[in-house]
């Protein structure tokens, strides 16, 4: 199949995740600013950097459901691509949020219209789940980015805009989904076949649920670190040392723009263990943030290196996911 329409790439909705992790690692350098110092330059780059690729990314996305509807619908259909399609609308908060010390009104506008997007796209997809007929196959963590990552952003966003108690309701929203999903996921992992290899990446989202967790609830919340956020924090250092172990079977098909699923959920550990340093933390997680920023960073410049790279070898677009498809339902 061309992979152009009208001379534009037909770029997949898993693509937004770049931008999640643009921004959200200039995210973790506004808190490393605030906090320690760091220049405050490096993290407002990297939000630019985002925004445009947010922007390129709304214009393609645009143009494929204006001028290949077929196979636009083919993967809202998706029984996995599906999923990513909520990352647009998570992609957008974090545009507005970037841009908030710049453009407060227009910013809350834009960030109003991602989280109606949000809304909106996690009540038809968790609608069509609950409708059943999957295939076990089909179950992975992309299961988590209609509800938990759009809840957790939208909370975040609520406190950066002044509605830290808007922002209480979906952190509520976003942890119990995690819960939820998560049991179904793990049961697939252990009781059903392994895991095709061209759909190993997307488990570097599992990280995302109890990182982005944390930064959420410490944007809706104010004081001295208490017993919750110790334990996402503990909870997402354990996914991260599992992830770890798992790499070469993971990647086992080849490091592609996939990797980019890792990014949000390690922007936000790194973020979270900072903003719990400035709220005077001054036990393990004060010794670990230095180290945790340094790989995150690492992480983060080696998945902008390779895309680049993926993108002048030709080789940035994907294949086709393995997984079933399933029919549209209401």
């Amino acid at each position: 199949m061309d992979d152009h329409t009208g001379g534009l790439p037909r770029i997949p909705a898993s693509f937004f995740g770049i931008v999640l992790g643009l921004i959200g690692w200039g995210n973790c350098w506004r808190a490393a600013h605030e906090i320690w110092g760091l220049p405050s330059a490096v993290g407002e780059a990297m939000m630019f950097a985002g925004s445009l690729v947010w922007a390129v990314l709304i214009v393609l996305f645009a143009g494929k459901w204006l001028s290949a509807r077929a196979e636009a619908l083919a993967e809202a259909r998706h029984a996995v691509n599906c999923c990513f399609i909520g990352l647009v609308g998570v992609a957008t908060m974090l545009v507005a949020i970037a841009a908030h010390p710049y453009a407060a009104s227009p910013a809350l506008a834009l960030f109003l219209l991602g989280a109606a997007f949000t809304l909106a796209f996690g009540l038809w997809r968790t609608g069509v789940l609950w409708q059943g007929g999957r295939d076990p196959a089909a179950t992975t963590p992309v299961l988590y980015l209609p509800t938990v990552a759009g809840s957790y952003v939208t909370a975040i966003g609520c406190a950066a805009f002044g509605f830290p108690d808007w922002g209480r309701f979906a952190l509520g929203v976003g942890v119990l989904s995690w819960f939820a999903i998560e049991s179904v996921l793990l049961h697939r992992l252990y009781t059903s076949p392994e895991m095709p290899a061209p759909l190993r990446p997307v488990l570097g989202i599992q990280l995302a649920p109890p990182t982005v967790g944390a930064a959420a609830y410490l944007s809706v919340t104010s004081g001295p670190p208490d017993v919750i956020i110790y334990g996402l924090i503990g909870y997402g250092l354990i996914q991260l040392l599992l992830l770890a172990r798992l790499l070469p079977w993971i990647f086992a098909g080849g490091v592609t723009a996939s990797m980019w699923g890792f990014s949000f959920g390690l922007t936000a550990l790194a973020t979270a263990m900072v903003r719990l340093v400035g709220r005077g933390d001054v036990g393990p997680v004060a010794t670990l943030a230095p180290a945790v920023f340094a790989l995150v960073s690492a992480a983060l410049t080696t998945m902008v290196l390779r895309t680049i790279w993926l993108l002048l070898a030709g080789r940035l677009l994907p294949p086709p996911a393995v997984a079933p498809s399933v029919p549209p339902a209401a």
